[in-house]
């Protein structure tokens, strides 16, 4: 067994002996030994970005969440870790883990993609001219530009990229006109067609997020409806809704099987339940995990999807 199993099997082990009130408590005190500026810096990133729940004077959601998540899912974990595919994989998902626990910022760190750029490291994409691509959560065009740049202006047949904030939408249009074969749609991607609404994240257009009673809203489009020809690839980062978009691509992903690139960090569930859907969906599939966040808490982590034969 070398070191990353075995570290694995034993942080297991060790969430295994307490339970959620335990867990909490100790949690609860690794946050409060951290120095003050590490405490600072995590209240103020989760009161820009409110997923995982808040730290707020002596409201410790965030911190419950983190426990529940660890032990009641431990199981799911086993489960994810045991099927991903390579070991740079398996150490993403302890690094994520053991950060949940206790505040690991070392492991996270040394999980950082250093070399490929976000969502394609080159030795899991295989290519071929005729790619028809969907980027749901376009934003304003960065992952689409970073394909090209990556890859090829002959490397696609069609992008359809969706974007849910009209003023983003506008950029995307903007930075992709002079690319062929670009489709841009001002619209959410979800499980089915529906008035959806969202509110501007005042921090960043880029976490403007889908919610019962937003200001704005926007019509939602589901991938299997929208798009009639054959999917090759998926890339979805789109602030927690990618369970209810996955379920609206559900026929793509049984017919086409397209490689998948979802992101699984917008919440405490995403991690392990993503990737049963889409074995449910389809069980020809290997899974691996990539990061490109930083130290102080797991964002950015991708759920890489690559068709068996």
């Amino acid at each position: 067994m070398n070191f990353i199993d075995r570290k694995f099997y034993e942080f297991v082990s060790i969430i295994k002996n307490y339970d959620v009130n335990s867990l909490y408590d100790f949690i609860k005190d690794k946050f409060l030994k951290l120095n003050i500026k590490n405490q600072e810096a995590l209240i103020n990133y989760l009161k820009k970005y409110p997923y995982w729940g808040k730290i707020d004077n002596a409201n410790y959601e965030h911190i419950h969440k983190r426990a529940s998540a660890l032990r009641e899912h431990i199981e799911d974990y086993v489960w994810l870790y045991e099927g991903l595919k390579d070991y740079r994989s398996k150490y993403v998902l302890l690094a994520v883990l053991n950060n949940y626990y206790q505040f690991d910022f070392i492991s996270l760190t040394n999980a950082s993609e250093t070399i490929y750029p976000d969502y394609f490291d080159f030795d899991l994409i295989k290519l071929d001219k005729k790619q028809v691509i969907v980027d749901a959560g376009a934003y304003t065009g960065d992952t689409i530009i970073s394909y090209i740049n990556s890859f090829g202006i002959d490397s696609y047949d069609k992008i359809y990229a969706y974007e849910i904030t009209p003023s983003v939408y506008e950029k995307l249009k903007e930075n992709t006109e002079k690319y062929p074969k670009v489709v841009c749609k001002l619209n959410a991607v979800s499980d089915k067609e529906e008035t959806l609404h969202f509110q501007n994240n005042i921090n960043s257009d880029s976490a403007n997020r889908i919610t019962s009673d937003g200001e704005f809203s926007v019509e939602a489009i589901t991938i299997d409806t929208d798009i009639k020809e054959k999917i090759t690839m998926i890339k979805m980062d789109i602030e927690g809704a990618e369970q209810r978009a996955l379920m609206g691509a559900r026929e793509h992903i049984k017919k086409d099987k397209p490689t998948l690139l979802i992101s699984v960090y917008h919440n405490f569930e995403d991690l392990y339940k993503i990737p049963r859907m889409i074995m449910e969906m389809n069980n020809n599939y290997e899974f691996y995990l990539r990061y490109n966040g930083k130290g102080l808490f797991p964002t950015e982590i991708t759920l890489i999807c690559i068709p068996t034969p």
